[in-house]
C-alpha cells in the first residue's frame, strides 16, 4: 500500500536543508581521541549524508545550505557536485563562519563517541533570505534536519521552508537528528521540534528524540502514543528507532511494521541512521511495501556501521540488494513484522 504520493512532475525528488560538515574518523582504531594520531576526512552531517545516499540510489537531490568561504567549503561543494547533487542553493558565508568539524572515537565494536566543534558555525547562518520559493516548488518533498532548528537565523530558514512546502504542495520530511550542541534548553527543543513535526508528512527519529519533541505535550512516552498523536496531525508515516533493538514504522491507517537490524560486525556506532533514512525514503518514493522500505533502511544502516566512513560509503541499489541476499542466505529471512 502506498501511504504517501508525490508530484511526479517535479524535477527534484528531495531538497534538503541544514548541516554540511567535515568528519574526521580515526584510522587508529580502539584508541581515545587523545591517543589517536591519524584520521581520514569525509563530508559529514546528517542531511548531507542522506542527500548522498539518495543520490546514489538514483534520486535527484538539491540542498539549501551555507558553507565556509575556504578550502573546506570548496571540498564539500565539489563532493556534492561529483555525487550529482544540485549545489545552486549552497552559498558561501560572508562573516568568517566555519564548517562544523566532527572528530570521532572508535573505542570498540560497541562504543563510539563524537566530539563536535559547533561555534561560529556555517550551517546555522543559513537565513530566510536564502530560501527560494521557486526552488521549493520544484521539489516533490523537502527534508528538515532537527539541527537546523537549534539557532537563528537557521531555524527561521527551516520554518520558512516548511511553510513554502505546504503552500506549493511539497511533502515535508522531518529527520529529528538531535545534537545537544547549540540548544539552550529542552523546552526550546520541544517548541521547535514539535512545530515542524506537526507539519510533517514523514517523521524519523529515535525514542529519545521523540521524547524531546513531545516534552510539552503531555504524552506518555510510548511508541504507540507518539505514533497516534503525530498521525493525528499531518504525518502519514512515523518511524521510531531503537538502535540494536530495531525500528518500527507506524502508518496513518493504524498499522505498524517492525524490523530487527541485519547482523554485521560493526566497526563504529554512528552513521547507520543516515543510511537508514536514505534507503527507507527511497523505498517510500518508489511506492514499495512498508516491509520492503524497512528492509532497505535496515540493510543500509548495517552496511554503514560496518564501514569506516559515512557519505563515501553510502551504497548503490545493487550493493544493497546483494547485501540483503547474502544476509538472508546466512541468517534467514529478515522480513519486517506487521502488527
Amino acid at each position: 500500500m502506498r501511504y504517501i504520493t508525490f508530484d511526479e512532475s517535479r524535477p527534484y525528488d528531495l531538497i534538503l536543508l541544514g548541516r554540511i560538515a567535515i568528519d574526521f574518523n580515526p584510522l587508529d582504531y580502539y584508541k581515545t581521541l587523545a591517543e589517536s594520531e591519524t584520521y581520514r576526512k569525509y563530508v559529514g552531517g546528517s542531511p548531507a549524508n542522506i542527500a548522498v545516499g539518495m543520490s546514489r540510489l538514483g534520486m535527484k537531490c538539491g540542498f539549501f545550505a551555507r558553507v565556509s568561504d575556504d578550502r573546506f567549503g570548496e571540498f564539500v561543494t565539489e563532493f556534492f557536485e561529483k555525487e550529482g547533487i544540485d549545489t545552486s542553493h549552497i552559498r558561501k558565508c560572508g562573516n568568517g563562519e566555519s564548517l562544523g568539524l566532527t572528530f570521532t572515537e572508535i573505542l570498540s565494536h560497541d562504543e563510539s563517541n563524537i566530539l563536535m566543534y559547533r561555534n561560529g558555525i556555517a550551517d546555522l547562518s543559513l537565513s530566510p533570505e536564502d530560501i527560494d520559493e521557486e526552488y521549493v516548488s520544484q521539489a516533490k518533498a523537502v527534508l528538515i534536519s532537527g539541527t537546523a532548528l537549534a539557532a537563528s537565523p537557521s531555524r527561521e530558514a527551516a520554518l520558512k521552508t516548511v511553510a513554502l512546502a505546504k503552500k506549493c504542495g511539497a511533502k515535508v520530511i522531518f529527520d529529528i537528528d538531535y545534537r545537544a550542541y547549540n540548544w539552550k534548553s529542552e523546552d526550546e527543543i520541544a517548541v521547535y521540534y514539535s512545530a515542524v513535526a506537526r507539519d510533517s508528512d514523514i517523521i524519523l527519529g529515535s525514542r529519545e528524540e521523540y521524547d524531546l519533541t513531545e516534552r510539552l505535550l503531555g504524552l506518555d512516552g510510548t511508541d504507540e502514543t507518539s505514533a497516534k498523536y503525530w498521525c493525528g496531525q499531518q504525518a502519514s508515516i512515523v518511524v521510531i528507532k531503537h538502535g540494536k533493538q530495531g525500528s518500527t514504522a507506524y502508518t496513518k491507517d493504524g498499522k505498524s511494521y517492525s524490523i530487527k537490524p541485519f547482523p554485521v560486525d560493526a566497526l563504529k556506532g554512528f552513521g547507520g541512521g543516515d543510511g537508514y533514512a536514505s534507503s527507507f525514503l527511497y523505498g517510500v518514493y518508489k511506492g514499495l511495501e512498508m516491509t520492503d522500505c524497512l528492509e532497505l533502511g535496515s540493510a543500509s544502516a548495517s552496511m554503514l556501521v560496518a564501514s569506516h566512513g559515512c557519505s563515501p560509503d553510502m551504497p548503490v541499489l545493487e550493493e544493497l540488494q546483494a547485501f540483503m541476499k547474502k544476509e538472508k542466505e546466512t541468517y534467514g529471512e529478515m522480513v519486517a513484522r506487521v502488527e
